[in-house]
């Protein structure tokens, strides 16, 4: 692990879903409730295991807004759990991204950071819009906000981060998230310090080890106002 400096990290940047936002719960409970409509139960796990298969591939085909994004792969979903549900219908889940909530630790740990001189940001797979629905859940002004509608891919491809580069300029610059793959990998591979946000305890991939391991943002927090000095002694 690096040692953290009172210079080291003039601005600190989150992936927001996943990270700051409980965004399984989220997905899980719109495929609930729209299921339920129709007399289907859908457990959370499977709903969970086949978005996770599924978003990237799509994400992957081509750009298309983070909308169409979430109701192809809603679609695809439900058929592969059987739930026979109209395409048209499957705007249940973008609809229902601005109702997504914080983690507990999020906005505590936001405060914490701002309190401490640090500037924040987002790079997060969605629209402009979505992402602003969202920000009204933080108890923080956010700096910067790069969004795949922005720069027209998704995460892991480079585009967020080599755009946050330019406008965040000489500053020090940490990039926090829990995803390995979307984030921590090609971070990495772009010079990028990483915390991890191991919300979940997984192991990291090939090319995956950050700078910093932490279960969740507050401890983040923690982390980074530990290096700041305290008011000097008399």
């Amino acid at each position: 692990m690096i040692p953290v400096t009172r210079a080291d990290y003039q601005v600190i940047t989150f992936d927001c879903y996943g990270t700051l936002v409980d965004w399984e719960g989220g997905i899980a409970g719109a495929f609930a409730d729209a299921a339920a409509e129709d007399g289907v139960t859908l457990d959370r796990e499977p709903v969970l295991r086949a978005y996770a298969e599924v978003e990237p591939q799509v994400e992957h085909e081509r750009y298309r807004p983070y909308r169409e994004v979430l109701q192809e792969t809603a679609s695809r979903v439900a058929q592969m759990l059987g739930w026979r549900v109209p395409y048209e219908r499957c705007t249940f889940l973008p609809l229902s991204l601005p109702r997504w909530t914080p983690f507990p630790d999020t906005n505590p740990a936001l405060e914490a950071l701002v309190a401490a001189g640090c500037r924040l940001g987002i790079l997060s797979n969605v629209d402009d819009d979505l992402i602003a629905a969202t920000g009204k859940h933080f108890s923080v002004p956010i700096d910067l906000v790069v969004t795949a509608q922005q720069v027209r891919s998704y995460k892991p491809a480079p585009a967020h981060f080599t755009t946050a580069r330019q406008r965040i300029g000489d500053a020090r610059w940490l990039h926090a998230a829990q995803s390995n793959s979307h984030d921590i990998v090609p971070c990495n591979a772009l010079g990028i310090p990483t915390a991890w946000i191991n919300r979940k305890n997984e192991r990291p991939l090939p090319g995956g080890t950050p700078a910093y391991e932490l279960r969740d943002v507050a401890e983040l927090a923690a982390l980074i106002r530990s290096a700041r000095p305290g008011p000097p002694s008399r």
